[in-house]
């Protein structure tokens, strides 16, 4: 597969911020507590399974004092219907003690410490840091990932290796063009049967397309 040349790469561009000119996260959440552990529980589960579960989340515990000393089993009854419930009830619960134990109480708005936090990965904090303060990193989830490499931007193997490439091509903008492309992803560029002759409007800049076809 061909990779996108530098004109290109400018025009997907173009169309993904003209397409996607307001576009933030689908998570639904009141403070920087709440988009943390919304987006902890994102990874591999969809954002509306998120939604579902985190209004009771947030009623029992509203903020990161009464979830650092929530009892597991009482965490991992409000999210069990959450893909990875048990790993992810002990790391929010974890986060919420480091927070208060190290961070006073105050969750910290720099991905390189949100990084320290249980949990959080790289992938999460960007996300935070996008989401909260328009920050200009780009973060790779499996939309991002199959949209970059189907687009030629990317032939990396890794998601830390195409979130470089991203960076790297389009230099500005990453906040709205990671979310542009997670929108995409998942109603558009989907990964089984992606509409291209419908709705897509990256048809001619695909370098993909062809293997979507029907035999």
């Amino acid at each position: 597969m061909k990779l996108a040349t530098k004109k290109e790469i400018e025009e997907i561009k173009q169309r993904f911020l003209e397409h996607y000119p307001d576009s933030v996260t689908e998570l639904n959440y009141k403070n920087l507590y709440e988009l943390l552990i919304a987006v902890m529980l994102s990874a591999q589960c969809t954002d509306k399974r998120v939604n579902i579960i985190t209004p009771a989340l947030f009623k029992a515990y509203p903020d990161v004092s009464s979830l650092a000393v929530a009892e597991l089993d009482d965490v991992k009854e409000l999210i069990k219907t959450c893909s990875f419930f048990n790993n992810k009830a002990k790391n929010i619960i974890k986060m919420a003690q480091m927070v208060i134990e190290k961070y006073n109480g105050e969750i910290p708005l720099d991905e390189k410490e949100l990084v320290k936090l249980p949990g959080v990965g790289q992938k999460t904090a960007n996300v935070v840091m996008i989401e909260y303060t328009g920050a200009n990193l780009m973060a790779v989830d499996t939309h991002v990932f199959r949209v970059a490499h189907r687009l030629g931007l990317s032939k990396a193997k890794t998601v830390t290796e195409t979130e470089k490439d991203l960076v790297e091509k389009f230099k500005t903008d990453l906040h709205r063009l990671h979310q542009a492309m997670v929108l995409f992803g998942r109603y558009i560029c989907t990964a089984k049967n992606p509409k291209c002759d419908k709705d897509c409007f990256l048809t001619d800049l695909c370098k993909s397309k062809e293997s979507f076809k029907a035999k």
